[in-house]
């Protein structure tokens, strides 16, 4: 077993190394990955076809600023698949503010991943309003945004304008189809990047192929 920087394992299983995460609970399974028990720790199998920030690891990110402490703004949460691996990076020390807009996503959200995990703050609200959610204090460290709308980079700068430390990072999973389904996803990808402007540092760009189709997640550093 590997320790990667900010709580991330390669672990064996069934033969196989695959990428996992410290169980923040252990014995509670979010979607039905496989636990493995190493001495006295356990670990969650993340999988990549399930998650865009699994798909990124597995597609070469050089730098993930979502480390053990870290104080993280997730906008489009959904489930929760993702933001429970999250959870287990950041630890008991670091909070996990997830926005999700669909009531009914939401609930299954509460019911299998907020609830059990006490460093997730849920919060049901339209992304396009950050000064609504209540519950986030403070600034945050990392924006990672994940949502199917043609405006997403829009409402990325104004989640970051309103909530992210200059310094901190956002990471921005670009959905061309959802943007614009007439277009190359290559030019759209382009054009997006371009909208973040000089608050932002381009950092790295990834193509989650052959795990997600026409999806790209971008790494940028907030200049403020």
């Amino acid at each position: 077993m590997e320790n990667e920087e900010g709580n991330i394992f390669w672990v064996k299983i069934d033969g196989e190394k695959k990428l996992a995460t410290l169980n923040l609970v252990p014995g509670n399974q979010v979607y039905k990955e496989k636990l493995v028990k190493i001495k006295d720790e356990e670990f969650r199998a993340w999988d990549p076809f399930r998650s865009k920030l699994a798909a990124a690891i597995m597609n070469g990110l050089e730098f993930l600023p979502i480390i053990r402490k870290s104080k993280v703004l997730y906008l489009g949460v959904s489930t929760g698949t993702t933001a429970s691996h999250v959870s287990d990076i950041v630890g008991p020390s670091g909070i996990v503010f997830c926005v999700e807009h669909t009531s009914r996503v939401a609930r299954d959200f509460l019911d299998r991943v907020a609830s059990l995990r006490s460093n997730i703050v849920p919060i049901l609200q339209d992304a396009r309003s950050p000064k609504q959610y209540f519950s986030v204090y403070g600034v945050v460290d990392v924006v990672y945004v994940d949502i199917a709308q043609p405006d997403q980079t829009e409402i990325a700068i104004l989640n970051c304008n309103t909530y992210l430390r200059k310094g901190g990072y956002l990471m921005l999973v670009i959905k061309t189809r959802s943007i614009d389904v007439t277009k190359e996803p290559s030019h759209i990808i382009r054009n997006e990047i371009k909208k973040l402007g000089s608050n932002f540092q381009l950092i790295q760009q990834i193509d989650l192929h052959p795990y997600d189709k026409d999806h790209e997640i971008v790494i940028a550093k907030y200049l403020g």
